[in-house]
């Protein structure tokens, strides 16, 4: 459900509804009750304000799975990744820096 994934991603950012709301435009009631699954058609805009705020894409808020299969380039990258001495934590803030930039353009 989009209320869940919506709630769930936004406590992942330790973010309050007031805040979500404040920085997407769209109203704390509507954002509570999408989160309460009383409001389970929202527009593709309000999934676009939501998404863009929580630095993730509006399929990430409608799919529940993602397909998470690597090809063995990705494994090959991922290997090179990990030999290099980069933290998880380190590769973990490239990837919201990148993915909350890839968002803005």
């Amino acid at each position: 459900m989009i209320g869940y994934r919506v709630k769930t991603l936004r406590e992942e950012k330790k973010m309050s509804i007031s805040e979500l709301s404040a920085k997407s435009g769209v109203a704390k009631s509507y954002i509570s009750s999408l989160e309460r699954n009383l409001q389970t058609n929202p527009t593709i805009l309000v999934l676009e304000k939501i998404a863009s705020i929580l630095c993730i894409t509006v399929d990430a808020l409608l799919y529940e799975q993602v397909d998470h299969s690597m090809d063995d380039e990705w494994k090959e990258i991922m290997k090179d990744i990990m030999g290099s001495g980069i933290s998880k934590e380190e590769m973990r803030e490239f990837i919201e820096e990148r993915k909350c930039t890839a968002l803005e353009n």
